[in-house]
């Protein structure tokens, strides 16, 4: 059974910072430009409210700006930050789905494979999507991994990224090229994710998605994936 404590500890295995340190009750990440899911601070044991200033100023010194990911678990954390002005900021579904469930379609030739290091159109992909050199970084530092190329219509279609964690094997970064999205692409990208994640060990399927993003997160419901926890970020406005 995945707990949702597995799923929290597999994003940070999976999309690893380039640094952790504990600051009191606070796990501070150095993202170093690679976005709010490494470089955010979590509470790793109880808070109050007036052990925030610390972690605001651990995350300054750092060149970060306070960002703070809170948990399902984190309620009495994400009030105290309100009260303090902070903002909800990317609300993200967690999802899960044994492997075998999607390892039940071939995949046809030629659709998607698996490939480390990415080739310059898995990041020319990736650009285009707003994923970037600093994120690329971010996956190098994922120990078990790989990349996944997908191509529909005899040309590159769209590319994800592949990383296991204690039997977790979670998908990030998934990106489809505007003109070759709603005709399967993504389904196809999450199949060859089952397949690897098989072939090297992993039980469990896992991917994120923001709840703004509709589409995405209709696909991998219809895939049946089912949702385990969610977090969210906040953020002062100030720091915006």
């Amino acid at each position: 059974m995945i707990t949702p404590a597995a799923l929290y500890a597999a994003i940070d295995g999976t999309w690893p910072a380039a640094g952790v340190r504990s600051v009191g009750p606070w796990l501070l990440r150095d993202g170093q430009g690679g976005g709010k899911r490494v470089s955010a601070a979590t509470a790793i044991s109880e808070t109050r409210a007036e052990d925030i200033p610390a972690a605001e100023q651990a995350m300054r010194q750092l060149g970060q700006r306070p960002l703070f990911l809170i948990r399902d678990q984190d309620a009495a954390l994400d009030a105290d930050l309100a009260a303090r002005g902070y903002q909800t900021v990317d609300p993200v579904n967690g999802y899960i789905l044994p492997v075998e469930d999607l390892t039940d379609v071939p995949i046809p030739r030629v659709t998607a494979f698996t490939i480390w290091e990415p080739l310059a159109i898995m990041a020319e992909i990736w650009a285009k999507g707003g994923v970037g050199p600093e994120r690329l970084k971010v996956m190098e530092r994922a120990k078990v991994k790989t990349g996944i190329l997908a191509r529909w219509n005899e040309k590159p279609a769209g590319t994800a990224f592949a990383a296991i964690h204690d039997g977790i094997a979670m998908v990030h970064a998934v990106e489809v090229l505007p003109h070759q999205r709603r005709q399967g692409v993504a389904s196809w990208i999450m199949r060859r994710a089952a397949f690897w994640a098989q072939e090297n060990g992993a039980e469990t399927l896992a991917v994120l998605c923001t709840q703004q993003n509709t589409a995405a997160n209709l696909l991998y419901q219809r895939l049946g994936f089912r949702k385990l926890c969610g977090y969210h970020y906040r953020q002062h406005p100030e720091d915006t």
